[in-house]
Parts: structure tokens; sequence; C-alpha cells
């Protein structure tokens, strides 16, 4: 006797069709004629021939699968056993499709199975079909199912009840828990339940020490097994004798909550342990009236969306994180007994099934994260691009195939740029102009925006940096102008001047070298300097909250310390660590790749959470660091001569504990 299978070329058809295949029968699988490479793919999946894998054409849709009056003669009588695997298991997909496939498509296969004459119709159902339901749900229960208003829910509770009561031929129906990959070898065909989280525990992994406790939550029921299981249920259950007309539950008879199994898969990824999680029942005193309200306030539905939407979890997922039922699986295990079927745990299996995301399903792995791939063709603006990071950064786009805008004071000096990107195979194009004079600034952009139409990515590098102590600068109040003058005010000019155009195309991107002097919080003899790039990042803060739903992004970069002409003058620096402009660029090009809102470096960052928690200790180290590194001759006015000042093994050490952080 034959087999026929409705959803073979998907992923639980082609487990089961494996497992069918060692049974020694014909297997007739149900293939839209768009789907024929779909065929291939099972053939070579399963090894099976096209003698055992026989393809029916036919549409889900279609009154009887839209199975030909010729191949349904050839099939009538000869089919043993009829499997209905064909449906959406999707959150994402839109109430009609789901009705066309769940309940429709159950209408249609139950109608086919009766034309061919099938002796069994073996029905792929789901925990979904119980909806809601507030306590235990046996297998003998249908009727008694609640919360059935979502889609997903809704129809595969109707297309069941179809089975059950317009099936003419006997049935047997199988509700699997949410499935996920193999628990021999972790392998799945899509994200879905539970791998909705995976790409927040990847993000936290990454961004948090992995012996830091965090707090997570807890949630409901999270029902969950392997699909080697779920084929292996349903394969042995539908040649059992006398379970016509029962459904099995093949699920976790102790389902663990949700807190648990993001808990597992984080352990399997080598992420933080979530040491304390928050039961949702503990906000059940708030009226469900007031959390709905709050829950559709504008501002909060735009942030759980870009949550939601940056760690690629459905909406519609968060419904399954305090799922209320439990489902009994006794007359499942009554009729596997002795079969040598069994549930393995999901701890034994879990890093499979991360293992397995990881290499293949992870979206950020089908992302392109090349250079050349998110730059080229681009209109990229880089000002103070003649020398250091500017020149380093613009070099590197425009070998990435950006058309790079050179922007700096000097014509000559950005000549010799383009005619080194030239030389590279690169295109580049030199405007002169004073970014500390608002009119040059204008003048700018009205030339950019006539030459090139539009600028995808503003690069505000150009800045002047002093360091001199506050005592030296009392009679020195221009110093505290002229900087603010380019390093603020002239960046702004262009973002305001090139905003309108992005704005109109929905599509741009700025990036305002800042300093780490800003996050570290307190920058001796840097005052000019770090006040008026703390004002850029405050406008950046402002900007980008503005433009946030309009695919504007803006990022900062707290570069640390880099060896440009910019610190010539200070001679100290001589013996202090510095990066490269090539590694400052090289910051550049990954803001452009992943438009993070901001860049900075470990140490950085960790004076920064210093001096939030600690801000006196905070000053007492930079105090230390401005008594330990005196002003520099140039800063009072001097001449340093022949004789260069020596550097003591105490500045030397400081330095180097500090690397990157002007001193």
């Amino acid at each position: 006797m034959a087999y026929f299978i409705t959803g073979g070329t998907g992923f639980i058809g082609r487990f089961l069709i494996e497992r069918l295949a060692k049974r020694r029968g014909p297997i007739y699988v149900l293939v839209r004629r768009s789907s024929k490479q779909k065929y291939k793919q099972l053939l070579e999946a399963t090894g099976l021939t096209a003698e055992q894998l026989i393809p029916v054409y036919g549409d889900l849709s279609k009154p009887r699968l839209g199975i030909s009056p010729k191949e349904m003669a050839k099939l009538h009588g000869n089919v043993r056993h009829f499997y209905h695997l064909a449906a959406i298991y999707d959150l994402k997909a839109d109430a009609e499709s789901q009705e066309v496939a769940n309940i429709d498509g159950t209408r249609n296969a139950i109608a086919a199975a009766e034309a061919m004459g099938a002796k069994c119709f073996n029905l792929a159902s789901s925990i979904a079909a119980a909806g809601q339901y507030p306590g235990v749900f046996r297998e003998d229960m249908f009727d008694e199912a609640t919360g059935l208003e979502h889609p997903y829910f809704r129809t595969k509770h109707i297309s069941e009840g179809l089975v059950r009561r317009e099936c003419s031929i006997p049935y047997r129906i199988y509700r699997p828990a949410m499935v996920v990959g193999d628990s021999k070898t972790g392998e799945m065909d899509k994200v879905d339940g539970p791998y909705y989280f995976f790409k927040l525990i990847q993000k936290l992994r990454s961004r948090v020490p992995q012996w830091m406790p965090l707090i997570g939550i807890e949630g409901g029921q999270m029902n969950i097994v392997p699909v080697d299981y779920v084929a292996d249920c349903i394969d042995y259950l539908s040649h059992q004798p006398k379970l016509d007309g029962q459904c099995f539950h093949l699920t976790q008879s102790q389902a663990k909550k949700v807190g648990e199994v993001l808990q597992i898969f984080a352990d399997a990824a080598h992420a933080p342990r979530m040491a304390m999680r928050i039961d949702t029942r503990m906000f059940a005193f708030i009226p469900a009236s007031i959390l709905g309200m709050i829950k559709n306030l504008p501002p909060v539905r735009r942030i759980i969306n870009a949550v939601l939407a940056d760690y690629g979890i459905p909406r519609d997922g968060l419904q399954f994180m305090n799922m209320p039922t439990k489902f009994d699986t006794r007359d499942t295990e009554r009729a596997l007994k002795g079969s040598g079927i069994k549930l393995p745990e999901l701890e034994s299996y879990a890093e499979k099934i991360w293992d397995y995301w990881e290499r293949n399903l992870d979206p950020d792995l089908h992302k392109d994260r090349s250079l050349k791939g998110n730059v080229s063709g681009k209109v990229v603006v880089i000002t103070g691009a003649s020398s250091g990071i500017g020149k380093a950064a613009a070099l590197k786009l425009a070998e990435a195939g950006a058309q790079v805008v050179l922007v700096a004071r000097t014509l000559e000096k950005l000549e010799e740029t383009q005619a080194e990107i030239k030389r590279k195979g690169g295109t580049s194009f030199a405007y002169p102009c004073d970014v500390s004079d608002l009119n040059s600034c204008d003048e700018l952009v009205k030339t950019v925006l006539k030459n090139h139409g539009h600028v995808d990515v503003l690069v505000n590098n150009a800045g002047r940096s002093i360091r001199r102590s506050l005592e030296l600068t009392f009679d020195r109040f221009h110093d505290f102008e002229r900087t603010m003058q380019l390093n603020y005010f002239g960046a702004i000019r262009l973002v305001m001047g090139l905003a309108p155009s992005m704005l109109e195309r929905r599509a741009g991107h700025v990036i305002n070298i800042s300093s780490i002097a800003v996050i570290v919080g307190t920058s001796p003899r840097f005052s000019a300097y770090a006040a008026s790039k703390a004002a850029l990042d405050a406008f950046s803060r402002s900007a980008a909250a503005e433009f946030s739903d309009r695919n504007i992004a803006f990022t900062t970069i707290n570069m640390p310390l880099v060896r440009t002409p910019m610190i010539g003058p200070t001679s100290i620096y001589n013996a202090v660590p510095t990066l490269t402009p090539e590694e400052a660029a090289d910051m550049i090009c990954d803001a452009i790749v992943r438009r993070p809102k901001r860049i900075a470096t470990g140490l950085g960052i960790t004076m920064q959470v210093l001096n939030a928690i600690m801000p006196k200790a905070t000053e007492i180290i930079m105090n230390t660091v401005f008594r330990t590194f005196p002003d520099s001759a140039a800063a009072k006015g001097e001449s340093e001569g022949e004789q260069k000042p020596e550097v003591s093994s105490e500045q030397v050490a400081l330095a180097a504990v500090l690397k990157g952080i002007h001193v």
C-alpha cells in the first residue's frame, strides 16, 4: 500500500518521508507545479528515487487539492495512509493566508483523501488548537478550547474540527508542540518559536560578560519538541492498530517556563545567566484596561516595535510569553509504550540547536557586512580629508567603491589625496571649504547637492584640539570660540544643510567624530575641545530622536587619541600609546556598515561607567593625570628648542594604563 503526503517538501514532512521510506511503500507527495525545484531538493535530501517518491501536482487551495481526474484514478484504492501536514506555521503570516492554507487546505485534503479511497486520514494539527486554555488540556478535549482570537490559533482549531466532523474515513490527529530542530544534528529550516529570542541571547553574550548575572522574565509555559521526535511518533502511531479517532499530544508532559527555556539556550550559547527571573503574574493587580492603555501609547508602541525589530521578534510572539496551558500526554505515552520512542530533555540537545542556528539561520549571516556592499556607488562626504583620519578613511572608502567627496581648507592637499585614490582605481571629488566659516559651509552644501544630487553619508571629521590648562587660558577666550566654531557650529551647519535632502529621500547617515574625552567625563587641559564635542554629541542625540522614523541615522564615534598632525605640537604624545589613522578609519568604516548609535573603546566605556557610579574617584584619577603630565611648551607660548623634554617612567606607565585617553 502507498502513502500520500501534503507538506512533504516542508521540514516535518521530509523527516516523516525518511521514516516511511523504510516501510517499503511508494510515497506520493503533493507538489505545486511552481515548486518542482523543491521536489528535486527533497529527492536529494532523502536519497530516494523518483520511483520511491512520486510527485503529484496540485494545489492546497484547489478542490480535491487540484489533483487531475487521471491522477486521482491512479491513486484510487492504492493509498493506505493519507498524511496532511501542509499548513502555515508562521506567526507573521496574515489572517487571510492562514485561512486559505489551514482551513481551506484541510477541507480540500479531506475531499482528496475520500476521493482516492484512503484508509486513514492523519492530521498534523497543533497545540494551538487548544488556544490559551487556562489549565490542563487533555487529548480527548477539543470544544473546550478558549482564547482563539489569534488567527493561527483559530485556523488550527477550525481545521482540526473539520476532520472531526466532516471526515468520512477513519482519522488520527497529532498535536505537536513548538517544533525545533533535530535533537541529534540541530537541523532546522527556519526561525520560529524559541528561535525568535536567539538574537537577543546572542547580543547579550557579545555585550555582557558571561559571569555577570542578569534579570530575566519567567513567563508561562513554552512547550518544545524536536522534529525527529514528532516524525518518529507520527510514523509509529499511524501504523498501530485500534487508534482511529484518537488525538495524541506530541508535547512535553511537564513543559518548562519561558524563563527556563531562555536560560537553557543562554547556557548553550555561553551567555550570561539570568540569576533572577520576574514572574509576569506579579503585575496581575494592574487592571487589564490600564495595561492596554499604556501599551497603546504611541511612544510605548514605537519603543516596543523598535526593540522587537532590532531582535527580529514578531509582535505576535509576545502572546506566547505567558501561555497558560498544560498538555496531558497519557494517551500518547500509553500508545508509545514498548516503541523505544522517548522525548529527549531540552538540556540534552540545546547546544546542537544553538550551534545549527548560529551557523546557518542567524539572520546576520545573510546580511552584506562587507564595506564594498555597503558603500559602493554611494556619495560619502568627509571633512578634514586632506590628512590624518579623514584621508585614511577616504582611501578605504574609495577603494571599496564609494563616490568620496573630499573636503578641507587647502585644495593642493586635497588633490594629493585625490591622486592617491586615483592610483588605487577609486573615484573622488575635491572641494575646498573652511568648515569654521559658515558661509563656506553653505557654499559647499549647495555645490555638492548640485553636482551629486544627494549625500548618503556625511562624516564630520574636521576638528580642532587645544591642549591647555585653564590657568593658561584665562586671557584666551578665543580658544573656546574658535574650537566651538569648527567642531560644533561648522559640523551642524553641514548637517542642517544636507538634512532636507536626506529627509526627502528618507535615507541618510551622519557620522560625527567625537572624542573619548566626552564619555570619560573629565578632561583636564581639554575643556574647550571636550565641550565642543559634547555639544555636537547632544545635538546629534536630539536630531536622531526627531529623525528616527525617517531612516536618518546618527553615529557618534568617541575616538581615542590618534597619531595625526593635530597632536604634533605636543611632543609628550610621542611616548603615549595611540591609534594609527588607519585604525581610526576602520572605526568609521565599521560605523557605515553597522550604523550603530555609538562606537567607543572598551577603556572609554569603562571610564564612563566609573564616572557615573564613582564621579569623585574619576575626578581624582584625572587630577593625578593632570599633575603628572604638564602643559606643553606650545601651550605656554614657549619654544621647546632642540632639547626635547624627557618623559618619566611614571608618565609612561600612566599613559600605558590610560591608553588612548587625552592626557
